[in-house]
């Protein structure tokens, strides 16, 4: 294969699950099912916060933003994903890989600074029960979801443009289903060292500071929730965390088994961030919603005859 440099193509070739011609049928049914629930799950979600008063709270504002993330990252990478599973040629335009490897980073890093700041929002709830209305005011709500986004998108404006200014080699082959920065260093001929810092010193607001706030966070609820006297109260307030635990932990498990695997594991990566990218945004609206009584609530209350007018006029 020719390693002379060569200026950025019109298309790159996608190989995807081909090493396993047998599973594309079968895993693009799965995807497309879990595509369109997702869709559906997240943005029920949105409507349900937006239409009932009750869940017009701190914790389902960032659920929203969440939900948000989630539609974006399923949007950005499903659609060519079920395209090069479906059809006989693998590729994707210059200018849909290059709106990928943006989108992908942007909502990847704002999701790990938005589960921080859930954390911190489940934090003050319990532990500062009297103060959460002052703590989480509105206007404070809103300046942590705006920091999340923003950290979120100068990251992926630093990585992103870095990475796709450097010099390629004579292919253009993708051993993955989607462009990301990792997989497209892979292609450049020059050197990366300056690529490599910059993504190591960048990442630790986000692989390392964001785990760390969640785990802070947790390890003072469990101490102020064992202080509790009663065992009802410790069930409630446990189970107010559960849900957002369960997400932490499915968002921050594959992502850095993905990412610690060996540069030649390249099938179970693929496996892991199809994992990422199409089951997790479906399992999380399901968690909150079946796990949260105030969204069963809601729904009953939107699905009852003439539910809808009286959620609106209680606004």
């Amino acid at each position: 294969m020719e390693r002379e440099n060569m200026s950025f193509p019109n298309a790159f070739v996608l190989l995807g699950f081909s090493e396993f011609p047998w599973l594309e049928r079968p895993l693009s049914a799965v995807v497309l099912v879990s595509y369109l629930l997702t869709l559906l799950g997240n943005s029920s979600i949105i409507l349900l916060s937006l239409v009932d008063p009750r869940l017009q709270t701190p914790m389902y504002f960032f659920l929203d933003n969440l939900s948000l993330l989630d539609l974006g990252l399923t949007c950005t990478i499903v659609p060519q994903l079920l395209a090069n599973l479906w059809g006989a040629e693998k590729t994707i335009a210059a200018w849909g890989c290059v709106t990928q490897v943006y989108l992908f980073s942007w909502t990847g890093c704002t999701e790990c600074i938005l589960l921080a700041v859930m954390a911190i929002d489940r934090y003050v709830a319990i532990c500062r029960p009297l103060q959460y209305t002052l703590i989480m005011r509105p206007q404070v709500c809103v300046q942590m979801a705006a920091a999340s986004w923003s950290s979120g998108l100068a990251s992926s404006l630093v990585q992103a443009t870095l990475t796709l200014q450097l010099p390629l080699c004579g292919h253009h082959t993708l051993d993955h289903f989607f462009c990301e920065v990792l997989v497209l260093i892979k292609l450049a001929c020059g050197d990366t060292t300056v690529n490599d810092l910059v993504m190591s010193a960048g990442s630790i607001p986000f692989t390392l500071v964001a785990p760390l706030t969640v785990l802070i966070s947790y390890i003072f609820i469990v101490r102020a929730v064992l202080r509790l006297p009663s065992g009802e109260g410790r069930h409630k307030a446990l189970s107010t965390c559960s849900s957002h635990l369960l997400v932490v932990t499915m968002y921050f498990g594959p992502a850095m088994y993905m990412y610690l695997q060996p540069p030649d594991n390249s099938s179970q990566a693929k496996l892991m961030s199809l994992f990422y990218c199409s089951i997790t945004p479906l399992l999380n609206p399901l968690i909150y919603t079946l796990r949260n009584r105030d969204v069963k609530t809601a729904w009953k209350r939107i699905l009852q005859p003439h539910g809808w007018l009286s959620s609106l006029k209680d606004r």
